[in-house]
This record gives C-alpha cells, sequence and structure tokens, in this order.
C-alpha cells in the first residue's frame, strides 16, 4: 500500500456548515484535514491505498456518503501554470520555463490548453506529466497519477453538468468525420 496525497474541491458545503469537520471525520475522512478558502471547502488528504484511481475514489464516497451534504467537484488541479508544474515536478520554475521555450532539451514541450494569449497559460497537467516522463524527469506513477487524475475530474464534471446528453451528442459527432461533417453542412 501506498499513501496518496490529493485534494477534493466540495460543493454544498461553506465554512459556515455546522460541525462539517466532525461530520467528515465520522464519515472516513480521518486522514484528510478540512481547509476553507474563502467560504469554499476543500479536503487535502494523505490516503493509504494500491493505487491513485482507489484512493480518490474512496475519498470521494467517504464525503458523499457522510451525510453532510457534500459533494465533490474536482481533484486536485487539472489545469496548471508553469509555477504549478514546477512544484508538482520538483523543478525549478526557470527549469520548466527553459524546457517550455526549447532553451533547454527538445523543443517539444506540450502546448497550452487555456490563456494562450495571456501572460498566465495554462496546460493539462497529464500531458506535460506525461512529456516529462517520456524526457527521465518524472517517475512513471505521477504520470500515471496524473492521467487518473484527469479521467476522474472529467467523470466529475459529467455527473454534475445538465448539458449531458448534449455533450454525449457532440462527443459522438467528434468521433465520427462523416457525421460531423454531415452534421456541418
Amino acid at each position: 500500500m501506498q499513501h496518496y496525497h490529493f485534494s477534493l474541491t466540495l460543493a454544498g458545503v461553506t465554512s459556515e456548515t455546522p460541525e462539517l469537520e466532525d461530520s467528515l471525520f465520522a464519515s472516513g475522512c480521518d486522514d484528510g484535514l478540512v481547509c476553507f478558502y474563502g467560504k469554499s471547502v476543500y479536503v487535502e488528504f494523505d490516503r493509504e491505498s494500491e493505487n491513485f484511481a482507489k484512493a480518490v475514489l474512496s475519498a470521494i464516497n467517504d464525503i458523499e456518503s457522510g451525510g453532510s451534504g457534500a459533494t465533490v467537484n474536482s481533484v486536485d488541479a487539472n489545469l496548471v501554470g508553469l509555477s504549478d508544474i514546477a512544484g508538482l515536478s520538483n523543478m525549478s520554475r526557470q527549469a520548466i520555463a527553459m524546457l517550455k521555450d526549447g532553451t533547454r532539451g527538445p523543443a517539444d514541450f506540450p502546448s497550452p490548453v487555456q490563456r494562450l494569449k495571456g501572460i498566465s497559460p495554462l496546460w493539462r497537467w497529464a500531458d506535460v506529466a506525461e512529456w516529462l516522463h517520456e524526457k527521465g524527469k518524472l517517475s512513471s506513477d505521477l504520470a500515471a497519477n496524473a492521467r487518473q487524475l484527469e479521467i476522474i475530474n472529467i467523470a466529475l464534471q459529467l455527473r454534475e453538468t445538465k448539458q449531458r446528453q448534449i455533450i454525449e451528442c457532440y462527443s459522438s459527432l467528434l468521433a465520427n468525420p462523416l457525421k460531423l461533417a454531415e452534421f456541418c453542412h
């Protein structure tokens, strides 16, 4: 068994929810630290499990079955900036910036996915972690955990959206070029 560190962002509760900490502790979150950002609530876990996905999913189950009214919105950060990448990879921000710019190592760093025009672009952590692993700068376990994190976050987003059927329709269209072409014309 290994220990996994991760944070879960909660909905349905605030920093003012009575007896929140006691409720979460009683539901099995004795390995989590309840934290607040303003009125928002997140729980930082150090959970022992067979693998990362089981650690995260068991924590989600413990939170949501505890009777506090809390649901889980997300796991850690799926989108990351250069400083986040540096912290997650135990490298300096300068080293990451040099890898991104191609002044150090191969010039094939993953492309950012959001805020490309801004001063703080964002990358998918799973893409960067996989790239860093391929370059020998991150362990295979951390890269695999990053991919699991992305998948669990997508599942949480799909669970919460009221437009799930539309998303499934678009996914089907995007997966089938002939249907997509027919739809667009």
